[in-house]
C-alpha cells in the first residue's frame, strides 16, 4: 500500500471503461501515487501493454494483454490488491 500519505479524496469523473480493455478493481488505489505504481509495474512487466489507473473509480484497465492472472499478480506484488470489476 501507499506511504506518500497524500491520500486525499479527488473529485473527477470516472473514464469511460474501455470494452477492449481487461479490467480490475483495486480498493486499496488511494492517490496518484499508488495509480503509478500501478501502472510502471505492469508496464515493466508485460511491455507492449498501455494502463490506465485511474484512483477515483480504484479501475485499473489494461490494454495489450488478457492474462487476468499476470496482471493480477503483478499488481499483488507491487503490494494492492486487485479484484474483478463489476
Amino acid at each position: 500500500m501507499c506511504g506518500c500519505s497524500t491520500h486525499q479524496s479527488q473529485a473527477s469523473t470516472a473514464p469511460e471503461r474501455d470494452p477492449n480493455a481487461l479490467t480490475l478493481k483495486v480498493e486499496d488505489m488511494t492517490c496518484g501515487h499508488c495509480a503509478g505504481t500501478i501502472k510502471k509495474a505492469v508496464e515493466s512487466a508485460l511491455p507492449g501493454t498501455q494502463v490506465d489507473a485511474d484512483p477515483a473509480s480504484k479501475l485499473v484497465s489494461v490494454r495489450g494483454t488478457a492474462d487476468i492472472t499476470a496482471v493480477s499478480a503483478i499488481v499483488t506484488e507491487a503490494g494492492y490488491t486487485p479484484s474483478a470489476a463489476a
